[in-house]
């Protein structure tokens, strides 16, 4: 397989430590791995990321608060991630948006503060979002209408109806490892249904891996397993959705 790219991985994971240069260096490019977004979810990790896309030319970088993230933050922390967004291969502001699974991490209404903020930056900037929304789809949603933002919703486990919303909005949608799940109804029916030109593919590396590798860790050489359940789903060549979902990303995140 080829043109494999990854538009939400996270290669600065501790669970990457121990062949992370092996792995990124020779390992995904001879798998076929032409471009990878790392993901930040905090401001340590803005940098770390940056650093991987010095590292890697097929690499490029989001900076942002992941919602359980945003509860204790520096007052300049909107600041910090704006510095780090201009810095060169910084393509979007991600991984933002609001999980009301883990609200002792963070309240509500803290987590819609640092969301609505970073969703001002990015259209400031001119630049896609990346967006993790986790059993708050009606929330997620009414920020995306207010904001209006370019951008993915990452790893998206809404119904087709959810998504006909997001995609009503502009946005993309990203499917990953899920979709091979045994039962992972809405993702099949999203995959299904989804218009092509607004698909992207996702690892959310180091989490997420398709079967048969459910459980294991998760790297983006196996996102040729989500292309050939796709493929399969919609009577398509595995190699197609690969050469697309690339086409796809390079579009949203304005990469050459």
């Amino acid at each position: 397989m080829r043109n494999i790219f990854d538009s939400h991985a996270h290669y600065d994971d501790s669970q990457f430590d121990c062949d992370r240069e092996e792995l990124l260096g020779r390992g995904l490019p001879q798998a076929g791995v032409a471009g990878v977004v790392n993901m930040a979810a905090d401001l340590a990790s803005c940098q770390t990321t940056w650093e991987l896309t010095q590292r890697y030319d097929y690499f490029w970088g989001a900076a942002g608060i992941h919602p359980e993230e945003a509860r204790d933050l520096p007052e300049d922390w909107l600041a910090q991630v704006k510095g780090w967004l201009k810095k060169p291969k910084m393509v979007a502001v991600g991984e933002i948006g609001l999980d009301y699974h883990w609200l002792d991490a963070c309240p509500k209404e803290r987590q819609q503060e640092v969301f609505g903020q970073q969703l001002e930056l990015a259209n400031k900037l001119s630049l896609p979002v990346v967006v993790h929304d986790r059993e708050a789809h009606a929330d997620t949603l009414a920020f995306l209408r207010k904001h209006r933002p370019q951008g993915v919703l990452h790893c998206f486990s809404g119904s087709w109806e959810t998504a006909k919303e997001i995609l009503n909005l502009g946005l993309y949608i990203g499917l990953g490892g899920v979709v091979t799940f045994k039962n992972a109804r809405h993702p099949v029916e999203v995959a299904q249904n989804v218009p092509l030109d607004r698909l992207l593919l996702e690892t959310d590396c180091p989490y997420m891996a398709p079967v048969p590798h459910r459980g294991k860790r998760n790297d983006s050489s196996l996102i040729p397993l989500v292309a050939e359940k796709i493929g399969e789903l919609r009577g398509m060549d595995p190699q197609e959705i690969l050469d697309i979902t690339q086409e796809n990303a390079k579009r949203l995140f304005h990469i050459g």
